[in-house]
């Protein structure tokens, strides 16, 4: 494996990637397309199938062929990929009965209401770690079943396939040899026993979904089989699968319990590694599987913030303050603070720890003094203090303090940001040389199934730091920035409630 590398296939909601990685953990190459997004009505979102394969296949030869590779030239091959996003197909002709109904779509809502109202929250929760919620990819399936003609039926024959985006990779990757997912994207479904790590028939039957639909369950780093000349001359093998936040999480080696990372994309999402036992949360985060190699499992929780980089984009194209994303750091950095000025962006709701699904972005402390620079600084602010209140209610569950912060994604470039996460964090704010963790933690996957890397030890001694943010603001300045914004959500609150 001396002239090999390791592909990672990094399925998004937006795009499908490739990106190769040698043996230090560095981009050797990189490729992209990105894909429609169908919406059919308000609040469905919906994805082709045929394009996802389509696109992810073309990508990933580009990556190779770009540099003048061959199939020769790669060891392994890894699969990280969008979660909940759900997928039925026909096993004997292969092709979708439906579109993939995406993690975003909402037309499930009500039927999510209709399972609370049968007082199956509690049964969920204790089993899945997860809420009921059209998030996930249970009544996905189930309005794929009891809409698309003819389907059910089908679904009562055997004939029927269900994946989220991996296992339909997988699938055509083996040209219909494989029907396999990984624990992370079962643990995503609520249909899957975290505790005793297999599909559960209670909820099965409370879905009405057949258990022949579902695709075998296996760990996340294994050899599943080899990609059958399906995109390159030569078989290479598949050797990883894990949803897109874990592969994050292992990318960032934080494979210790209490380690703890962010990803600043659009959204965040705030994961926490609790080592080899699940934690119930007590304040509303997610409790899910982190990752499993060999025979160990490593489980995690998880809080999602749903407006972070989003807000930025407001500011571009909603207010007009700014004309590229770019300049953000820049205006607000013109300033020493928000002077007083407080934005609470919950756009779409606020997420974690809070879920109140009514509460609507609301701005506070304006006074005739506030400029555009002011509300550019209250928007940076309000993604650290979001993180925040995550961090919080995680270090409540955990009853561990967290101990250091490690960064990803597009946002966290912004060194006022980040520095402004360290202060009110109170601890320190690590962010790493190669930012593309979530790729990298499926290519570290692949590679230890097949020996290109020896162990873990191994990957951490390559996590490279790119820069460490120390807190230096003063105690009783964080305090007062601390109570500002807790007055800022209560009133936010208060308002949708009212």
């Amino acid at each position: 494996m001396q002239d090999q590398y390791v592909l990672a296939l990094d399925q998004g909601t937006t795009s499908s990637r490739a990106m190769l990685f040698d043996r230090n953990g560095n981009v050797v190459s990189i490729a992209q397309k990105e894909f429609q997004q169908i919406y059919p009505q308000a609040g469905w979102v919906e994805h082709d199938p045929q394009e996802i394969w389509s696109t992810q296949a073309g990508v990933a030869a580009e990556a190779v062929t770009r540099v003048g590779l061959s199939a020769s030239s790669i060891a392994a091959v890894g699969i990280t990929n969008q979660r909940e996003t759900t997928i039925v197909w026909d096993r004997e002709s292969g092709k979708p009965v439906y579109n993939a109904i995406v993690w975003q779509d909402r037309r499930t809502a009500s039927m999510c209401d209709e399972f609370k109202a049968r007082g199956l929250e509690a049964l969920m929760r204790s089993k899945t770690g997860l809420p009921i919620d059209s998030y996930f990819s249970a009544t996905k399936i189930r309005w794929i079943l009891d809409n698309v003609e003819g389907a059910r039926d089908k679904a009562k024959q055997g004939r029927l396939a269900f994946g989220t985006v991996d296992s339909w990779l997988m699938w055509n990757f083996t040209r219909h040899a494989l029907h396999v997912t990984d624990i992370t994207n079962a643990s995503r479904t609520m249909l899957f026993d975290i505790h005793a790590r297999r599909w559960d028939d209670e909820l099965l039957e409370a879905f009405d979904i057949p258990r022949s639909m579902l695709p075998e369950v296996r760990t996340s780093s294994e050899v599943y089989g080899s990609t059958q000349g399906s995109v390159f001359a030569a078989d290479v093998p598949l050797a990883s699968i894990a949803g897109d936040q874990h592969a994050a999480l292992f990318g960032q080696m934080c494979t210790d319990a209490g380690m703890v990372k962010n990803t600043y994309g659009t959204g965040c999402f705030l994961v926490m590694n609790t080592g080899e036992q699940p934690i119930e949360s007590r304040n509303n985060l997610v409790t899910t599987i982190a990752w499993q190699i060999g025979d160990q499992v490593n489980y995690a929780l998880e809080g999602s913030i749903f407006i972070a980089g989003a807000v930025v984009q407001w500011l571009r194209d909603g207010l007009g303050i700014i004309r590229h994303a770019s300049e953000i750091e820049a205006l607000a950095r013109s300033v020493p603070h928000s002077d007083g000025v407080f934005l609470v962006p919950a756009f779409a709701g606020l997420g974690a720890p809070h879920w109140n699904a009514r509460a609507r972005g609301t701005l506070f402390g304006v006074t005739r003094g506030t400029a555009s620079s002011h509300i550019a600084r209250a928007a940076l602010d309000s993604i650290a203090y979001q993180s925040l209140d995550v961090l919080r209610a995680m270090e409540a569950d955990s009853g561990n303090r967290i101990a250091q912060l490690r960064v990803d994604g597009g946002a966290c470039a912004n060194n006022l940001l980040m520095q402004f996460q360290a202060d009110v964090l109170g601890v320190d704010v690590l962010r790493p040389r190669v930012a593309e963790t979530t790729a990298l933690g499926a290519a570290y996957l692949a590679g230890l199934a097949v020996g290109y890397w020896k162990d873990i030890e191994e990957l951490k001694a390559q996590w490279q730091l790119d820069r460490r943010f120390e807190p230096s603001m003063p105690a009783s300045e964080v305090e007062a920035c601390l109570a500002g914004w807790k007055r800022a959500v209560d009133a936010a609150k208060l308002w949708a409630d009212a």
